[in-house]
């Protein structure tokens, strides 16, 4: 209820992107890629074993496969606010290249802060932190010894 005794009506509607549905922001993808370049190997795979897939599952984005006659294959994402983000990459692989995603929203919270380091198993690039400071550093103990998973 407001001042005035009236509901608002910011608070009835529902409160997604859209006003009372979902809204998806991409519109468009385009694959550029060449048909004989072998920097354009894992596109082309993706084109011809998992494109269909991917726009029956979003039926709402509209895909172009536009070959052309380039070093690098592009991605071109057009989205409703008009940004056109562009990745290129040399030699992408269809399942290669990516780092999982893992939800550790739980383990990180600000109000239970710790001393203890990033654990290895919960870090986003694991390999980039193998050593990790002593628990209990002493007068002799090492500043550097090797990160252990628990």
């Amino acid at each position: 209820m407001t001042s005035r005794g009236t509901q608002s009506r910011f608070l009835q509607s529902v409160l997604q992107n859209g006003v009372g549905r979902y809204v998806c922001q991409l519109k468009r993808i385009s694959l550029v890629f060449s048909k004989k370049g072998q920097s354009s190997l894992g596109v082309r795979e993706f084109i011809e074993e998992g494109v269909v897939d991917f726009a029956k599952k979003n039926p709402g984005t509209v895909v172009y496969v536009s070959p052309q006659q380039c070093n690098v294959p592009k991605i071109v994402a057009e989205y409703c606010d008009a940004r056109t983000p562009r990745q290129t990459q040399r030699k992408w692989q269809r399942e290669g290249g990516s780092h999982s995603v893992q939800d550790v929203s739980a383990d990180c919270r600000a109000d239970n802060q710790t001393d203890e380091p990033v654990r290895p198993g919960y870090h986003s690039y694991p390999q980039a932190f193998p050593y990790r400071q002593s628990q209990h550093p002493g007068p002799m103990a090492s500043l550097h010894e090797p990160a252990t998973i628990h």
